[in-house]
């Protein structure tokens, strides 16, 4: 009896001592990782909170906090169905997102194809393809604001310099080449915002399809080779499947990206929305409404109605992914 009482006296001692070891290592965990707990408490978990609250109240930020008026869903309902320029938002923001996505994608898988080649001084042209996107977005806007520009920009001299020629020739003067008013023409404003987008297309898009095109096993081309395969049927059948987790990368964060467009916009007209509002995108309509008209309950509603929508669009993909997404562990397995 008196070893078995011994026995059981021990077994909780050690249940014991065990219990505390692991609450002290609990409490150093908890220790270290305390910066970024805070740091995620203040400024990510916070202002989440705070703005789903804003969008259920009527504040001017210039009132005490007090003053916060309790409205319920009425922001919701007003973004939904009485604000006329959010539907003018939404629409310009889903026509740049539909140009400049899979133009984007493709001008940046079609680069990485061209610097993936064995030829030699290859890394200087990766390096140059890629300074581009290192510049900042506000001086490269500026920069294309000026090439734009339908007076004395570059673009457009080039373009009528080439329709000189063109009309002084013979054969070819029947043919004359656009030369729009770019920003200054509500038609053309949006595909002036992809060409300034498509001079960052050799950024970390281009840098992740390199990544993955050099990750295709290279037996699979010599297979082809042997079968007697063209090129475009190597790209078909080898290329784009095996890319295809790289494309869906590339497509959800791109899609994200896109519906955000803000800081080009802003540059160009200050954030007025350009000529007939066919610069006004939706984050900057919230911009306006929080910034400028001081409407915060407001513009944290039409914050959460945009989360929303994204979230829908990349549930959407990621759920499409099953049916065109290829990962070659999975097909093995």
């Amino acid at each position: 009896m008196l070893k078995k009482w011994f026995l059981r006296h021990l077994e909780e001692s050690i249940h014991m001592l065990r219990g505390r070891s692991a609450r002290s290592e609990a409490l150093h965990g908890i220790l270290f990782a305390s910066p970024w707990l805070l740091g995620f408490c203040i400024f990510t978990a916070f202002p989440i909170g705070w703005s789903i609250l804003l969008s259920l109240s009527d504040w001017d930020p210039y009132d005490p906090v007090v003053h916060r008026t309790f409205v319920g869903l009425a922001n919701y309902k007003d973004v939904l169905t009485s604000d006329p320029l959010v539907l003018k938002a939404l629409l310009n923001t889903f026509t740049y997102a539909l140009m400049v996505v899979p133009l984007g994608m493709s001008v940046s898988l079609g680069l990485a194809i061209l610097l993936n080649q064995k030829v030699r001084g290859i890394s200087f042209f990766r390096t140059a393809f890629y300074v581009p996107s290192v510049v900042g977005g506000v001086a490269t806007t500026i920069l294309w604001t000026y090439i734009l520009n339908p007076v004395f920009g570059p673009l457009n001299n080039g373009l009528h310099a080439i329709n000189v020629l063109l009309d002084k020739s013979i054969v070819l003067s029947f043919i004359r080449l656009p030369e729009p008013l770019w920003l200054f023409d509500p038609a053309w404003t949006k595909p002036s915002l992809v060409l300034m987008a498509m001079w960052g297309a050799g950024g970390a898009g281009m840098l992740i399809f390199l990544a993955g095109l050099q990750g295709v096993p290279g037996h699979l081309y010599e297979v082809a080779d042997l079968d007697g395969a063209g090129k475009l049927r190597k790209f078909w059948n080898i290329t784009l499947p095996m890319l295809s987790p790289t494309i869906y990368f590339n497509l959800v964060m791109g899609l994200i990206g896109s519906l955000q467009v803000f800081m080009q916009a802003y540059v160009i007209d200050g954030g007025k929305g350009g000529m007939d509002n066919s610069l006004l995108f939706y984050v900057l309509y919230i911009y306006r409404k929080a910034f400028v008209e001081y409407e915060m309950g407001y513009a944290a509603a039409m914050a959460w109605v945009l989360f929303t929508i994204i979230l829908c669009l990349t549930l959407l993909v990621i759920k499409s992914s099953a049916i065109w997404v290829y990962y070659e562990g999975e097909k093995n397995a």
